[in-house]
């Protein structure tokens, strides 16, 4: 039986920039799949930056695409939230309904859901431990499950589902409870995501593996006949194969309410017209996954492939200063992540690779860091997945969080970015 309420839908890509183009290119050919099914507009909310359709390194003005030679998945995509406006909190407000604490000028379109409505919500961007990136702000684990257990205790809604798109995607997901709250990650807490198909006239990633399987199976599948167990069957074994193809694991995980796996798709996303589909899917139903990378390399490979093109003497010169700025910052963060081990007797911390059980905690130590020692808002590739684990570490070594910001606090009147 289909829901008798609304279904609602939000859509959130956490990048700004060229060298993210795939976390865009997700969200708009997500939206497509939710506009093209029935979902009324009304009814999706989008958040994104909106920087690549006309980017100055797009040779395709206007023109977005999530799959080799694929369709342009930017025309009538909603802008409900785009440039600064795109942070974690107006997530959160958003997702909870909240339009006063929605911070922007202009319309507040926010989820307004009943106890008898459906809540779809995607994900794009980098993640760490316990950590999803936005442009300009960070969405913790420990606010993203606060925010779902209480709209879910306040009776906002009768079903969510969550698909998260981002490194380490399972712990920001691993601790749902909640009766009827389903999510998909797009790999385990400890496994990584993959960009893949590198365009070279664009000279950028196009899409993820985990994504480009997920929309694949929207655009082909009948969605009144199809449930979230068999996508996520489907996602397991697809995911899987392509990143084993690469010589790399990445692992679909589920988590919350299992009882969901019964439900169809449609009861989320409406009734797939057959028309829409077959239009559509005739030009990505034989695309191969290819060029799998790992996302904290894109930002280099974009860069390298800059200046090996770009003819300008000066200006090549400008862009290999941006990526030697770039590897030295990186080194930096390690000398000072080093400097807060040895301040704090925990040089294991270095080198471990613990899950985050501790997700407040977490979220006081990565904040300290963020305004003390490096704010990776501002410069968004420096601080890598490696360095927060190291924040992670320290946190599950059952420190005082006090020792840690006060370590943080030193290492920061040492180190000199």
């Amino acid at each position: 039986m289909a829901s008798r309420g609304k279904q609602w839908v939000l859509l959130a890509a956490g990048s700004k920039g060229w060298k993210d183009y795939s976390v865009q290119a997700n969200v708009c050919h997500a939206y497509q799949v939710a506009h093209q099914n029935g979902v009324p507009d009304e009814q999706i909310v989008v958040m994104m930056y909106d920087d690549i359709a006309y980017n100055e390194q797009n040779p395709t003005p206007g023109n977005i695409i999530n799959v080799p030679n694929g369709p342009n998945v930017y025309p009538g995509v909603l802008k409900d939230y785009t440039g600064e406006e795109v942070s974690a909190e107006n997530f959160l407000s958003v997702l909870c309904g909240d339009s006063e604490a929605v911070k922007k000028t202009g319309r507040k379109k926010v989820i307004q859901s009943g106890e008898n409505d459906s809540i779809f919500i995607y994900l794009s961007d980098h993640g760490n431990r316990g950590i999803f990136h936005f442009p300009n702000s960070t969405l913790y684990a420990h606010d993203l499950i606060n925010t779902v257990k209480a709209m879910s205790k306040s009776r906002t809604f009768s079903k969510m589902v969550i698909y998260l798109e981002a490194c380490h995607s399972g712990s920001m997901l691993d601790q749902l409870s909640d009766s009827n709250v389903y999510a998909v990650s797009s790999c385990s807490p400890d496994e990584y995501t993959y960009a893949c198909f590198f365009d070279k006239k664009r000279n950028t990633f196009l899409s993820d593996i985990f994504t480009f399987n997920w929309l694949q199976h929207m655009d082909t599948v009948k969605l009144t006949v199809t449930s979230f167990g068999e996508q996520f069957s489907y996602l397991q074994k697809h995911v899987s194969k392509d990143a084993r193809k690469a010589g790399v694991t990445e692992t679909p995980c589920n988590y919350g309410d299992k009882g969901m796996l019964k439900v169809m798709l449609s009861e989320f996303f409406g009734d797939s017209p057959r028309f829409v589909s077959e239009t559509y899917t005739s030009q990505i139903l034989n695309v191969q996954v290819s060029d799998v990378v790992d996302t904290t390399q894109v930002p280099l490979i974009i860069q390298e492939n800059r200046i090996k093109n770009e003819q300008d003497p000066e200006k090549r010169q400008a862009l290999e200063r941006q990526y030697d700025d770039l590897k030295r910052k990186r080194k930096t963060v390690d000398e000072a992540l080093q400097k807060i081990a040895e301040r704090t007797n925990a040089s294991r911390a270095l080198t471990e690779k613990r899950e985050v059980t501790r997700t407040y905690e977490l979220k006081l130590v990565a904040e300290h860091f963020r305004k003390n020692l490096f704010n990776w808002e501002e410069e968004p590739f420096v601080v890598t997945r490696a360095h927060l684990q190291v924040l992670v570490n320290l946190c599950e070594c059952v420190l005082e969080v006090e020792s840690i910001t006060e370590a943080i606090t030193h290492a920061s009147q040492e180190i000199t970015f």
